[in-house]
C-alpha cells in the first residue's frame, strides 16, 4: 500500500491516534497487519501522516464497528483503487457508517478539541452544531457528537461560507432528503413489499425480501451520493460557465 494523499504528511503517530480517537498500539497494530500505508519518514526518522492515513484509519475502525474481522477488512481495502483521495475514503466510510443505526456518542469539549486536531472557539462550536455534527447538551462543555462527520466538518470551519448559509444548505438538503426517502419507501411499499404480502407463502421469494431488506438502504445509500455527485459536478460547471461568459 502506498499512502492516499498528496499532502505533505505532518502528523506523528500520537498526533493521529488522538484525531482519529484510538490509541497509537492500535495505528501501529494496523500498520503491521498491512491495513494502514507506512508513513513518511522526515527528520530525526520520525514518522509522519496525512490526511489519507487518517481517512483510512477511520473507515479501517467503522469496519470494525460493522462486525467485520481483520481478514475481511484487509481483503475490503485490497478491492479499493489504490490511488483514493483521503476524500474518497471519508464518503467510503460514511457508506460504510450509514448501514448501521444512528448512534452519537457524548464527549467533553477537551476531548472534541483533541479529536478535532485544534482549538475551537464558541463561533466553531455553533459552525458545527449548525451542520449537525454535534448537538449541545445542559453542560456547555459536553456535547453529543455524529464521529462520523467530525473531520469534515472540521475541514469546512475553514472554508468561508456564512453560518446562515450553512443552515441555509442544511435545509434544502434535508427538505430533499425526506422527499426522496418518502418517494423511495412509497415505490417500495407499492411495487416490492405489496406484491410480497400477496405471495409470502413462496419459500424463495421470502428469502429474495430478507435479502434485498439487508443490502436495500446501503446501495440506495451509494445511489443517491453518486447521483448528487454527479448532478452537482454538472451544476457547478454550468453555473460557473455562465459566470465565464
Amino acid at each position: 500500500m502506498t499512502p492516499t494523499d498528496t499532502e505533505e504528511p505532518t502528523l506523528t503517530v500520537d498526533e493521529l491516534a488522538a484525531r482519529a480517537g484510538v490509541t497509537v498500539r492500535t495505528v501501529r497494530f494496523y500498520s503491521t497487519r498491512g491495513l494502514l500505508p507506512p508513513p513518511a519518514i522526515g527528520p530525526r526518522r520520525v514518522g509522519r501522516y496525512g490526511s489519507g492515513h487518517l481517512s483510512r484509519l477511520a473507515l479501517i475502525e467503522e469496519l470494525q464497528r460493522q462486525g467485520m474481522t481483520l481478514a475481511a477488512i484487509e481483503r475490503y481495502l485490497e478491492q479499493l483503487p489504490p490511488d483514493l483521495s483521503a476524500h474518497d475514503l471519508a464518503i467510503h466510510r460514511a457508506l460504510v457508517a450509514s448501514w448501521a443505526p444512528e448512534s452519537a456518542e457524548e464527549i467533553t469539549r477537551r476531548e472534541l478539541e483533541r479529536r478535532a486536531g485544534r482549538a475551537l472557539s464558541d463561533q466553531d462550536i455553533d459552525r458545527l452544531a449548525a451542520m449537525g455534527v454535534l448537538d449541545r447538551g445542559a453542560d456547555p462543555d459536553v456535547f453529543r457528537l455524529d464521529g462520523g462527520t467530525l473531520r469534515l466538518g472540521v475541514e469546512l470551519l475553514d472554508v468561508p461560507i456564512a453560518h446562515e448559509t450553512i443552515l441555509a444548505s442544511r435545509t434544502v438538503l434535508l427538505e430533499h432528503a425526506r422527499a426522496a426517502a418518502h418517494e423511495l419507501s412509497r415505490l417500495f411499499r407499492d411495487e416490492v413489499w405489496n406484491p410480497y404480502r400477496e405471495r409470502e407463502s413462496d419459500p424463495d421469494h421470502v428469502a429474495a425480501m430478507k435479502s434485498l431488506s439487508a443490502h436495500m438502504q446501503p446501495m440506495v445509500i451509494q445511489a443517491l451520493v453518486t447521483a448528487f455527485q454527479r448532478s452537482l459536478r454538472e451544476e457547478l460547471r454550468t453555473a460557473f460557465s455562465a459566470e465565464a461568459d
